[in-house]
């Protein structure tokens, strides 16, 4: 592992100063430093074993969607609605220390079969519904945390309250870039609740491996961009700019050996340049067939939003970023999906998220993009079959949840795992979060008990001491 990664150690400003040239003598147009590339922490990187992915593209649906409303079918909800029944359930335990009686509450929308596999699917997710032959589902999902911030910062980095590198880092750290003008790592519209930037921070890792948010949560996504993208003054003028703070940061490297942030700072500055003349065409979708934009529903409501989310993440993955963020979330305490009072509100998400998600699946499958790309759509967690708020809502349900896979290597038109019969706790075909993570990074060629980072004195990775790779799911 330690040889693998060996490029990842090593200092570019180390290099650099040791180069007879030195800063000044590089070009602009070279501001990537080919000649030192062995020393770029972002070089491609080898991995551990032949990958079947190249990159991620992860939908996350905050709040936790409703998977015995929406993929989960359980008849036992329909037939004991309304009964009273003891549930063993984590989250009541945390509040109360008791297992206590809760009202059984079935869905509030119908399901049918779908595709050749026969999926069930709810009326939440009709676009969805469209492309089961393509999905992997998981009904087992489990995970850590009973509360929005815990389980969110684990789907994330693995803990629930502990500083560590979120999954988008590690998978930065672990494989490099596919395109040296453009963040190897991006959160789109990203929320400043519930972990906020730990959720896409490089923590311990080396500064270069952070991820690079795209607007955030409350900003209309026509209006969201990388800050600070475009310079000011002409091009002359911001190069002379440019030359001029790599000077300095040349001399400050002089005096400060073994500075990782100061190592970044340079790398973020020579990526900026490069991403002026890059990221706007990329973030630009006016350029985009009108048809393509209409199939990701833009500029119709409700779907333009998270339409111009999914049809950035199609264009940064087409461009070779590695790890993807899309998030549909906002920055309240109780974000998006999470309706404890109020359940029908779930088709107001569902109504502009669906058609943008089934949009993404078949314009990545029509560019052949799909087959070496991950599509993970998920929560932090699902929700109880119970009713809470006087029969209105539900509330949160580590225990038992749905995750949907596509493309990159994993089984299609399938499903695996099960919950019990009223969709509360995972029984059959159990995946737990870490195994999940340990999964995806599989298909990416990375081994997840491989890829560590010594940081004061232990060696540390994504999944701690846990995670098995889940090869049932994989094809």
């Amino acid at each position: 592992m330690n040889e693998l990664f060996a490029s990842a150690n090593m200092n570019r400003r180390r290099a650099l100063s040791t180069a007879a040239c030195g800063f000044g003598a590089l070009a602009a147009g070279a501001m990537a430093h080919r000649a030192a590339a062995a020393y770029n922490p972002l070089a491609p990187k080898l991995v551990h074993h032949a990958p079947k992915a190249k990159r991620v593209i992860f939908l996350f649906m905050a709040g936790g969607v409703s998977h015995v409303d929406s993929f989960d079918y359980k008849q036992k909800l329909f037939d004991d609605n309304g009964k009273m029944v003891r549930f063993d359930d984590a989250r009541t335990l945390a509040k109360t220390r008791k297992i206590v009686e809760h009202r059984v509450k079935k869905p509030l929308w119908d399901f049918k079969n779908y595709g050749q596999c026969g999926q069930p699917v709810s009326e939440l997710f009709p676009h969805m519904a469209k492309h089961v032959d393509d999905l992997c589902v998981l009904k087992g999902m489990h995970t850590e945390g009973v509360a929005h911030g815990p389980s969110t910062l684990f789907l994330h980095s693995g803990t629930i309250n502990l500083i560590r590198p979120s999954m988008g880092a590690w998978v930065n750290y672990g494989l490099g870039t596919e395109n040296e003008n453009l963040p190897g790592f991006v959160s789109i519209g990203p929320s400043m609740g519930n972990g906020g930037p730990r959720n896409f921070s490089n923590a311990f890792l080396p500064a270069a491996f952070q991820g690079t948010p795209v607007g955030r949560a409350g900003i209309p996504a026509k209006d969201s961009t990388i800050k600070n993208l475009s310079g000011s003054g002409d091009a002359k003028s911001q190069q002379k700019q440019f030359e001029l703070l790599r000077a300095i940061n040349a001399e400050q490297a002089k005096r400060r050996p073994g500075d990782d942030e100061l190592d970044a700072v340079i790398g973020s500055f020579e990526l900026a340049w490069r991403m002026q003349n890059n990221a706007p065409g990329i973030l630009d979708l006016s350029k985009e067939d009108p048809k393509t934009l209409e199939m990701y529903g833009i500029s119709q409501k409700p779907t333009d939003n998270f339409g111009r989310y999914c049809l950035m993440a199609r264009r940064l993955s087409e461009a070779g970023v590695r790890y993807i963020q899309v998030n549909y979330t906002d920055n309240s305490n109780n974000p998006a999906w999470d309706q404890h009072s109020n359940m029908p509100k779930h088709m107001e998400h569902a109504k502009a998220s669906d058609k943008p998600v089934a949009a993404l699946l078949t314009d990545l499958k029509q560019r052949g993009l799909l087959e070496d790309t991950i599509v993970w759509w998920g929560s932090e967690f699902g929700r109880t079959p119970y009713a809470q708020n006087k029969g209105t809502g539900r509330d949160h349900n580590p225990d038992g949840f749905t995750v949907c896979l596509a493309g990159g290597g994993f089984k299609r038109g399938f499903a695996y795992g099960n919950t019990d019969e009223y969709g509360h706790h995972a029984v059959e075909g159990k995946v737990h979060m870490h195994d999940l993570h340990a999964t995806i990074l599989h298909q990416l060629g990375l081994d997840h008990e491989k890829l560590t980072y010594r940081y004061d004195g232990r060696d540390f990775r994504l999944t701690d001491v846990h995670g098995r790779v889940v090869k049932e799911i994989i094809a």
